[in-house]
């Protein structure tokens, strides 16, 4: 089951529009509780600020997207609807972004509050790395200490990067995510030279590096 892309970090990027000047702030948010947190955190680091216009995309596994916006004071329907199409155009999800408007003195009118927002968060989407959420099966891989190291390190060779160890006295687990069970086994058994011992334990959610947004 693949989701769609995530944020790896948080970003910021500012445009200046006819003096006035929007911040966009992003941050990856799991659910719609740090979402809404996000969005007062942002409110309360820019009190002076005449806007904090919003939007959100969150889900949960198993569950319906949850989309977000706010206009915060600005026409309905320039700001913060914008804002939310621009996420949807990349595929972002589990994803916030509030763009600060502080104003320059000079109207903007409707078409070019629209135009402003869209390319604060047009901005601060570029350079922004993503990963892509896939459930994954997960495998326990076993094998003593004096092999871990090179173990661990050809495994990352084959694309197969642990994300989890647990060293104990004389051995150490390595969890990684595949999607073809039966062949990452294989793999591993070659090697390990048949070091290793391996349990699928079940399905888990893997973050998979997407690349790097570009401007469009």
């Amino acid at each position: 089951m693949i989701h769609q892309l995530r944020p790896a970090a948080p970003r910021r990027a500012e445009i200046e529009v006819k003096r006035s000047r929007f911040l966009a702030l992003l941050e990856p948010t799991p659910d719609e509780v740090a979402a809404r947190a996000f969005i007062e955190s942002v409110r309360a680091d820019h009190p002076d600020a005449r806007h904090h216009c919003s939007a959100f995309i969150v889900s949960s596994p198993g569950q319906h997207d949850i989309e977000h916006s706010s206009d915060d004071g600005e026409p309905s329907g320039t700001a913060g609807r914008p804002m939310l199409e621009v996420l949807r155009g990349h595929g972002l999800g589990q994803v916030t972004v509030v763009v600060v408007r502080w104003f320059g003195g000079v109207l903007l009118g409707t078409g070019g509050l629209v135009r402003a927002y869209s390319d604060a968060v047009r901005e601060v989407l570029v350079g922004l790395d993503v990963v892509r959420v896939e459930t994954l099966e997960e495998l326990a891989v076993t094998v003593d200490l004096g092999r871990a190291g090179a173990l661990e390190s050809a495994l990352q060779v084959a694309g197969m990067v642990p994300h989890e160890r647990t060293w104990r006295a004389s051995e150490v687990e390595l969890r990684i995510a595949v999607p073809d069970p039966d062949r990452a086994i294989e793999q591993v058994a070659s090697l390990s030279g048949g070091a290793a011992h391996v349990e699928d334990v079940g399905m888990v959610e893997a973050e998979i590096p997407a690349g790097t947004l570009t401007r469009g």
